[in-house]
């Protein structure tokens, strides 16, 4: 069944008539970032208001890809078993060069995971899903529709904004304001903030059809990417199915495109029916794009936070766009938590301008890789890409070198973490999940650590190790000791004989090999903790 777009109801806010309290987080926007933030604000126990300036979800597939990390993340936030039931799993990737294909590849290979590697689902459903989420915290989030913030001033312990509805205009004021306002950023421009980074001529052609026959006949979703395909003139094409029987088809189309003129359906139909043959479709979407890869120089402006594609953007291809927005959420949502009640200063914010700013590079950099491998610009660069793809048939070293967009995967946070450890590849890592079977609340040690208090750092003991004693550190942040059963091989596989020390947003902060590093070092860790965020 095809979605069908409903009207979110507005309703005149009070402020229209009275003054109102100041707000903690003022939220602006109501994609799936900002609707993602105040879910997990509310799940910290900090209330927000969300100014929407439309009043319905995004039109259009938009985001489509969502991938592991991301999904567990959902899943902390509540959505994470709709989005799965309803999404479209899928973990094999082929590419081929021409007629032929080059490889395929296997992005979750192992077991022992809850959440596939990539689902593909339409933004409108995540939206859908995140907005019904809303709805179970009426005292924490205020969602307004139709309520547009035309204007604000930073005032050094809060920000006064100015909001316009159909009914007028009126006053509020927060003591944060999230620009979660997208890539064209009203916010950003009030501010003259600009984007650094680069700009790319191409552009290409994507459109979402309609097909109840599958083009990947009884097999299960792939995604499949060609170089020079032998049905478009174009340098690239790609296929995804959706769910619904829609599928995302990307085709390039040059620089020197007339975007008005490639967007008609009699320009359009003629590319995808070479594409796809005689399976029959309709148009569901169309849209024709360029793109840029780039960011601002802080995320950060007193108390103007900046979270999403309002702060950065990148290319579709590598799905590095909303994923890369909802660990922005994941980061900052524990951080402006425990500054708003008092358990952290406000020193802790910087440590999501740094975190934040170096994974938006990461994904920049592999965003501008793989639009460069795509799109060859002279005809060195042409004969080298070539011949990468044909080597890469035969040669495994060489399918390290091909890039259609290297997958969003997450990067590894070290802001708050210690030099000392430096030299362990796991610090820093989100949390890798695994089956845990005789815990009660689940049978997933990721979901087992959503369901203990969101503000606590975590602490995974193995069988047979003890608790440490943490009574002389003075102010000592909560910690939540999380048992692991003695016959849990997939965590022994996953962390070694190790006892780990997890960040809020389940990033790993410390391992610790035995019981007296652990007794030592638990104490070292926190109060180095304590010292940065005071």
């Amino acid at each position: 069944m095809a979605y069908s777009y409903k009207t979110q109801p507005y309703v005149p806010p009070k402020a229209l008539t009275e003054a109102e309290p100041r707000h903690r987080v003022a939220i602006v926007g109501a994609g799936p970032i900002g609707l993602a933030m105040a879910i997990d604000l509310a799940l910290h126990g900090v209330p927000s208001v969300i100014f929407a300036q439309g009043n319905s979800v995004s039109v259009g597939s938009r985001a489509i890809c969502w991938a592991k990390r991301t999904l567990e993340i959902f899943d902390r936030l509540g959505v994470g078993d709709r989005m799965l039931a309803k999404g479209i799993t899928w973990k094999i990737g082929r590419l081929f060069h021409g007629k032929k294909e080059v490889y395929s590849f296997d992005l979750l290979p192992e077991e022992g995971h809850k959440m596939p590697a990539f689902i593909n689902l339409q933004q409108y459903y995540v939206e859908d899903y995140l907005i019904d989420r809303i709805a179970d915290f009426p005292d924490l989030i205020d969602l307004r529709w139709q309520n547009e913030v035309v204007s604000h001033t930073d005032k050094g312990d809060h920000v006064a904004l100015q909001i316009s509805t159909p009914d007028g205009t009126y006053e509020a004021e927060a003591d944060y304001y999230l620009a979660c306002d997208g890539a064209r950023s009203p916010t950003r421009k009030r501010m003259g903030l600009r984007f650094t980074g680069e700009t790319f001529e191409e552009r290409f052609l994507i459109a979402d059809v309609h097909m109840p026959q599958s083009p990947f006949g009884d097999g299960p979703a792939e995604r499949w990417f060609w170089f020079k395909p032998p049905f478009h003139q174009g340098q690239s094409a790609l296929l995804h199915k959706q769910p619904d029987d829609i599928y995302r088809i990307d085709l390039q189309l040059g620089f020197d495109a007339d975007p008005d003129v490639e967007k008609q359906p009699d320009r359009v139909i003629p590319r995808i029916r070479q594409m796809v043959g005689d399976l029959p479709f309709e148009l569901d979407w169309v849209s024709v794009y360029t793109f840029t890869c780039a960011r601002l120089e802080r995320f950060l402006h007193g108390r103007v936070i900046f979270v999403g594609d309002s702060a950065h953007i990148v290319s579709p291809f590598g799905a590095r766009g909303g994923n890369g927005g909802i660990q922005d959420v994941d980061n900052l949502g524990w951080k402006l938590a425990a500054i708003l009640q008092q358990r952290a200063s406000e020193e802790l914010l910087e440590s999501y301008n740094e975190e934040r700013t170096f994974g938006s590079d990461e994904n920049i950099r592999n965003s501008a890789r793989a639009t460069n491998f795509m799109t060859p610009k002279t005809d060195m660069e042409h004969i080298f890409r070539d011949a990468v793809l044909d080597l890469a048939k035969t040669e495994p070293f060489a399918r390290k070198l091909v890039n259609s967009g290297r997958l969003s995967t997450p990067c590894s946070l070290n802001g708050l973490n210690l030099q000392s450890s430096a030299n362990d590849n796991l610090i820093g890592q989100a949390c890798p999940d695994a089956p845990l079977g005789a815990l009660s609340q689940s049978n997933w040690l990721l979901t087992e650590i959503a369901h203990t208090d969101m503000n606590t750092f975590k602490l995974l003991l193995p069988y047979g190790w003890t608790s440490p004693s943490m009574s002389d550190v003075p102010d000592l942040p909560d910690i939540a000791v999380i048992n692991i059963d003695e016959a849990n091989l997939h965590y022994q596989n996953r962390f070694g004989p190790s006892a780990i020390l997890l960040r809020p947003d389940q990033h790993v902060l410390a391992r610790f090999t035995t019981q007296a590093d652990l007794e030592a070092g638990l104490q070292f860790t926190v109060k180095t903790i304590l010292d940065q965020r005071t």
